[in-house]
């Protein structure tokens, strides 16, 4: 139990770094986005036999989106953009699900768009073989996904629930590794090496538990309080049986046979049957 307690604070460890992290995380997700992005620019402008004009400043517009911008005027093709866009996106290893409009600069109309939702059946890619002619353009991507789906808030809400857990854990193992055993909080009675449980009608010797029924018990328990002494037959009869109920002749020689054979296996003790008075229990 202990190994697993160590095992989950090690858990809980890792998860409170990984959540201190996210913010720097979230920064270099932007970073690499910009980079993709340029590299994707770049692309299209090669594809314009464009070696000379820049690139201009990747801008994070506003969450998971980001726009693409150009020194000069360009031509797109839907191809060419689809096959720079995802090629550079994938190198970077950035999520697999976005959006992409090719925006006017003029007017700020969309010219053109398309949708990558990771496989060919949710993609939508139109007009393929069109070119758009020579013009201002800016180019957005719109991320469908770029956080952990842990947020830094959310994993310190985690770790603070798992510690408390841990921690709630650890003193109860400690509570029950040091509570004391059921049986020494019960009152008992010494035979020898034995523990008789009255109330419980058992005996107990080295963790081995020997059951007692309700008649062995009231017999033990007048023969335990007179360790070492006769008690007479008439005394036994009368408080086990005649007091509570109807006495059979032989019902007290059968149940001291009984409790002989429960101490059978042990030489200290002893019932012994006085002839013509009673019964002694003997422990040496």
């Amino acid at each position: 139990m202990m190994k697993q307690l160590i095992f989950s604070f090690y858990i809980i460890l890792l998860l409170a770094l990984i959540g201190c992290n996210d913010d720097t995380t979230q920064h270099h997700f932007s970073e690499t986005v910009k980079i993709a992005l340029r590299d994707a620019g770049n692309t299209l402008l090669l594809a314009n036999n464009d070696s000379t004009s820049l690139v201009l400043p990747i801008i994070k517009i506003e969450e998971n989106r980001y726009e693409l911008a150009f020194q000069n005027k360009l031509s797109i093709t839907p191809d060419s953009l689809v096959v720079a866009v995802s090629n550079s996106l994938k190198a970077a290893k950035l999520p697999k699900q976005y959006i992409v409009e090719v925006v006017n600069c003029n007017n700020d109309e969309v010219s053109y768009s398309f949708q990558i939702k990771g496989s060919k059946e949710k993609d939508i890619v139109s007009c393929l073989g069109r070119k758009l002619p020579a013009d201002c353009y800016t180019i957005q991507v719109l991320f469908f996904e770029n956080k952990p789906w842990l947020t830094t808030k959310m994993y310190m809400t985690l770790f603070m629930l798992l510690a408390c857990i841990l921690i709630y854990a650890f003193f109860y193992v400690k509570k029950r590794n040091t509570k004391t055993p059921v049986e020494d909080t019960v009152p008992y009675s010494k035979i020898g090496d034995y523990k008789f449980y009255k109330d419980q009608n058992k005996l107990i010797k080295e963790a081995v538990e020997i059951k007692l029924s309700a008649k062995e018990c009231e017999l033990m328990s007048m023969l335990s309080a007179n360790q070492n002494q006769v008690v007479k037959r008439d005394v036994l009869v009368k408080e086990i049986w005649e007091d509570h109920g109807v006495f059979v002749d032989r019902s007290l020689d059968t149940f001291i046979s009984k409790l002989r054979k429960k101490f059978k296996n042990d030489n200290t003790i002893n019932i012994i049957n006085v002839h013509g008075v009673g019964y002694k229990l003997e422990v040496l």
